[in-house]
């Protein structure tokens, strides 16, 4: 039997309050390229930090080369052959493609730096291991994303000592014709004899260049693939999802009104273009999309948080919502993705975090009232079951779900029309989800507008009316609710399937 080039075996990893990876495999062999899939917080996260040495495990084993490393540290990892190319590009913009590659790995000559000999083997390097002829002397800020992606990978390479190279969501940010030059750079390095980890959502690209494939699922290895054609991508879709829909989202016969909020040609000039979307009064509008898709930036730019243009519309009116103050003052409030950071003020206490945006309403001669910040927070705290009832405690100290509940809350006082919810359930447990999901229906069943951004298609399928699809910065499609499900919305999203086909098979 071949040797694996890196073998994690019955790995635990815990952090307080929460176990990461509950005894995870992963086996990846010399020369063959290994997908990683799973979900948002299934653990392909973790299980890289843990084999790059940044995290230590609770349990289990690492191997590479047949040989125990232990402890693993960064050093020993790196000693061992195994390198990592991140997502985010960690490049000086001002520095050329030769500094770049060789940075931290510099070439001396007999009084200074040896720029020719490095620029020589760096273009050498692109050229024969990555198959680019991007010249040395370019500066990082003149390349492209795909270019200064093959830089990153240039960079960890060069050394000639890499057994394994580890990529991690590589074409998060590449449009779709950049993505075609890292796939042939990896082919490259294949042909090479180097192992391959290949860590991404699009399930597309896992088909395509894919050996093996291992599925995650809640911190555990839940199927190994040991074929991957095309139509792998159903199977790993059921494998990573996994889970019963029953009695946990809301059941309700509301049906939403007529078209309100309107989007056209709306774009940010970078990250999203031409967005175009018509959305009724009292309904759970989805917005998915993997991470480089534009969701997130979308949603930031309808609060004000970046810059876009187009057309922006309520009941046939422009809206203003040129920052988070002017959108706010028509109606238009956002559940931040980071509660934590963007949505609460920690130290603060309830009634002082849920009061927030109406001190006009609950201050007199410019003094907070606390009698009747009292009642009004005491009023919200009923409503949306806020545990503990106690508008005086300190709201680094609920729960997570308790404190999603808080930010609405300050909302809800408000009396806003357009609801933002940006990943609503993050780090909430099971029982709060289904609570914050029953606040939703309940906030539409009254007429409001909510825009629901998730990267969780199960909750997506189980809250929305309609679940508007984007990838690389566009919308590809808008699924109305006879045809949600899991499956198809994955497919969908990640590319495991294309729209007409996901509407064949529906």
């Amino acid at each position: 039997m071949t040797e694996a080039a890196f073998q994690l075996s019955a790995i635990v990893q815990t952090f307080p309050g929460v176990r990461a990876l509950d005894g995870a495999d992963l086996t990846v062999l010399p020369g063959e390229v290994h997908g990683l899939v799973g979900e948002n917080g299934a653990g392909k996260s973790t299980i890289i930090k843990v084999l790059a040495g940044v995290y230590q495990p609770d349990e289990g084993r690492i191997k590479v080369g047949g040989t125990t490393v232990f402890p693993a540290t960064p050093e020993k990892i790196r000693d061992a052959g195994i390198r990592f190319i991140h997502q985010e590009l960690h490049l000086v913009p001002h520095f050329t493609v030769a500094e770049s590659v060789f940075m931290g790995q510099e070439i001396s000559g007999a009084f200074r730096l040896a720029k020719r000999k490095m620029r020589s083997r760096a273009e050498a390097f692109m050229r024969e291991e990555l198959g680019s002829d991007l010249p040395g002397d370019l500066l990082i800020r003149d390349l492209g994303p795909a270019e200064r992606k093959l830089v990153q990978v240039a960079r960890a390479l060069v050394d000639g000592a890499a057994k394994v190279v580890v990529f991690d969501e590589p074409t998060a940010p590449l449009a779709s014709e950049d993505v075609r030059t890292i796939m042939r750079a990896i082919a490259q390095l294949k042909s090479r004899g180097i192992a391959i980890l290949y860590v991404s959502h699009y399930l597309n690209e896992i088909t395509d260049i894919c050996d093996r494939v291992t599925v995650f699922r809640q911190g555990r290895h839940v199927a190994v693939f040991d074929e991957v054609t095309q139509s792998t991508g159903s199977e790993l879709v059921s494998a990573m999802i996994g889970r019963d829909l029953d009695n946990f989202f809301p059941h309700a016969d509301r049906q939403p009104g007529e078209v309100s909020l309107r989007l056209e040609g709306y774009d940010d000039g970078k990250t999203f273009s031409n967005v175009n979307l018509e959305i009724r009064q009292g309904e759970i509008f989805g917005i998915a999309g993997l991470i480089g898709s534009g969701r997130e930036e979308l949603i930031d730019a309808l609060y004000g948080l970046r810059k876009s243009q187009g057309s922006l519309t309520l009941d046939g009116t422009a809206l203003d919502t040129g920052t988070a103050a002017k959108a706010v003052a028509n109606g238009m409030v956002l559940v931040p993705r980071d509660r934590r950071h963007d949505g609460l003020v920690l130290p603060m206490t309830v009634a002082e975090n849920a009061t927030l945006a109406t001190l006009d309403e609950t201050a007199r001669c410019g003094l907070i009232d606390r009698r009747m910040t009292r009642l009004v927070t005491e009023r919200l705290i009923k409503e949306l079951d806020i545990r503990p009832a106690n508008a005086r405690a300190v709201t680094r100290f609920l729960s997570g779900g308790n404190q999603q509940k808080v930010v609405l809350a300050r909302w809800l006082a408000k009396s806003a029309r357009i609801f933002i919810f940006d990943e609503p359930t993050v780090g909430v447990d099971v029982g709060a989800k289904a609570e914050i999901y029953q606040l939703i229906e309940n906030l539409a069943a009254e007429g409001a507008i909510i825009l629901m951004s998730s990267s969780d298609p199960v909750e997506l399928v189980g809250t929305c009316d309609r679940v508007a699809v984007m990838m690389r910065g566009e919308v590809r499609t808008i699924i109305d609710k006879p045809d949600l499900n899991v499956d198809h919305l994955v497919a969908i999203t990640t590319g495991a399937t294309t729209v007409s086909e996901a509407a064949h098979a529906i």
